[in-house]
């Protein structure tokens, strides 16, 4: 095979800078494999293929759709309410003020520093993949086998928390209307699958009814959100004062636990953390999003910083206007956003906040089931889960989607809500178990792009720059903080038993121990990190191609892509 030179593959008309133009880390060795471009690719299906990754999705997300999915799976709204517990139970409303600027710090860095990969990387792999692609020489399989495992597990619990606590705000609603009726455990777990099961319906469709219907579901998430901002202010019947003082807002500290108040702030940032935990989305949908290396990266971006203004604005609303934090807390209608609307509201305007809520819930908890499905056909296409190749990495002929990868999600969705018949704190614990599941995954691949990789990082066309650096360290630093914060039960010494333990560190940790007596035992002696999928005729080695007149790009582990011509 005889490698010619840039000026002599321009004048046989192949389009070099499609191919060189990918600043992406390879999979294949240097001279080993090639991919073969036998039509024309656009430059997202060229980035992809230069992955080791055939394109297979209908690229029909955009920038604002991606972010209508990321913004839909935050859920601010329902999001804050679901988890008003902690944030106001921990830390009263410093934990809500002073402790979402805090925590957002952090978070801000980690998706700046995702975004970043997801620009050089853009596979619905995402996380997983980048993983394994910066990790030290032999250690990429492990690597990507400890983030895959943890972002599944924050994922696939996503829908099933959202769901559960659309379907507490929906039964409480139902109380308030009929003070007779007390909501049973089997009630809430009824309609909690009754929800899962209609948002998996949705989640089945073709790419572009999902995206239609993201589309629609950020418009109405940020409307109503707008709508209940200006409400609750506007329509609060709290008099002498009308707000809280400042003063009390932003420095009194109503700390809910047996810890020192500056831990309970660190443990009221769970609200924080579980809400903004949707803006990797777009990185997952990134093989169906036009111009990804661009869009995603930025949909990431929009996504934490609009939800992190967005989402403070909600905070300081409930934080000057809730007058008494305990009976919010303890209320006997078990959620405590319908009874602080009622403490503030008429029952009327409370009502119509809580049906408000609930819709942008609805909405969320769909958006989650997407995020989710793509995350488990990416794992599954690369073998990570029993009998993946045979069942779940499937595609769908009809809709072109992961079906199959849906409705597994959703059968382990329903597993998990058996949990409600074990106590409030056993179910409680999917909160944490999401926040702490994604951002150990969130964080894993970007500190070995920081500590590991460094200057050898080949960023895609959005980068950090100069800045990266500084984004990673604070990023890995935050998660490194808030894994043992999430683990706290909110008493300690004598009053800690069985029924006041905090259980994350048993439901995300059970999993993760299981996943790595597995990789020691077995996984480690055929799981090789991800896998490249692309028809056999697509990757083969450059010395068999000779005679078949195609061109074959190939990867450069020093210089980037160069294309060669294949000849007798």
């Amino acid at each position: 095979m005889g490698v010619e030179t840039k000026e002599e593959i321009e004048a046989h008309n192949i389009d070099v800078e499609k191919a060189a133009a990918q600043q992406v880390t390879s999979i294949f060795q240097p001279g080993e494999f090639g991919i073969v471009e036998d039509h024309d690719m656009t430059d997202d299906e060229a980035r992809l293929v230069a992955l080791g990754y055939k394109q297979e999705f209908r690229r029909e997300f955009s920038v604002w759709t991606s972010f209508g999915v990321s913004f839909s799976v935050l859920g601010l709204l329902p999001s804050i309410a679901t988890t008003l517990w902690y944030g106001l139970g921990y830390a009263g409303t410093a934990g809500m003020t002073w402790g979402w600027i805090v925590a957002m710090c952090g978070i801000q860095c980690v998706a700046q520093s995702m975004a970043e990969l997801a620009s050089s990387m853009p596979t619905s792999g995402g996380l997983y993949y980048a993983a394994a692609v910066l990790a030290p020489d032999g250690w990429g399989p492990l690597c990507s086998w400890i983030t895959g495992w943890s972002n599944w597990i924050g994922q696939v619990t996503g829908a099933p928390s959202v769901d559960y606590g659309c379907a507490q705000m929906i039964l409480a609603t139902a109380s308030v209307l009929h003070p007779d009726f007390v909501p049973q455990a089997w009630h809430t777990f009824l309609l909690t699958v009754l929800i899962l099961l209609i948002h998996a319906c949705i989640s089945s469709m073709p790419t572009k009814y999902v995206a239609h219907f993201n589309s629609v579901s950020t418009w109405l998430n940020m409307f109503i959100l707008v709508i209940v901002v200006i409400l609750i202010p506007a329509a609060t019947t709290n008099l002498n004062p009308r707000f809280n003082n400042s003063a009390d807002v932003w420095g009194t500290i109503t700390n809910g636990t047996e810890w020192p108040n500056g831990i309970a702030v660190l443990m009221s940032f769970i609200s924080v953390i579980w809400t903004m935990s949707g803006y990797d989305a777009p990185f997952h949908l990134s093989e169906e999003c036009s111009n990804a290396a661009i869009a995603s990266p930025r949909a990431i971006v929009l996504t934490a910083e609009v939800g992190g203004v967005l989402g403070f604005a909600v905070n300081l609303v409930i934080a000057y206007t809730v007058t008494d934090i305990g009976a919010v807390i303890s209320s006997p209608l078990g959620q405590p956003f319908v009874a602080y609307c009622l403490q503030v509201l008429t029952v009327e305007a409370a009502l119509a906040v809580t049906a408000l809520t609930i819709v942008c819930s609805f909405m969320m908890g769909q958006g989650c089931m997407v995020a989710a499905s793509r995350v488990t056909y990416a794992y599954a296409r690369d073998g990570v889960f029993p009998l993946s190749k045979q069942i779940w990495s499937k595609v769908n002929p009809y809709t072109l989607t992961p079906v199959n990868a849906v409705w597994m999600n959703t059968t382990i969705g329903i597993l998990l809500m058996l949990l409600i018949f074990a106590g409030p704190l056993a179910i409680g614990a999917i909160f944490s178990i999401g926040a702490i599941g994604a951002y150990v995954a969130f964080t894993l691949p970007v500190t070995l792009r920081t500590f590991v990789v460094g200057n050898r990082f080949r960023p895609g066309p959005w980068s950090l720059g100069r800045y990266s650096f500084a984004s990673g360290c604070i990023a890995t630093s935050f998660t490194l903080l808030m894994m043992p914060i999430l683990c706290l039960p909110t008493v300690n010494g004598p009053d800690l038993s069985a029924q006041t333990m905090n259980y994350t560190c048993l439901v995300w940790g059970g999993p993760m121990l299981l996943a790595m007596t597995w990789w020691v035992l077995d996984a480690h002696k055929w799981f090789k990190g991800p896998r490249v999928n692309v028809e056999h005729r697509m990757l083969q080695k450059a010395s068999d191609l000779v005679g078949t007149g195609m061109h074959v790009v190939e990867a450069d582990s020093d210089n980037g892509h160069t294309v060669t011509e294949v000849k007798e």
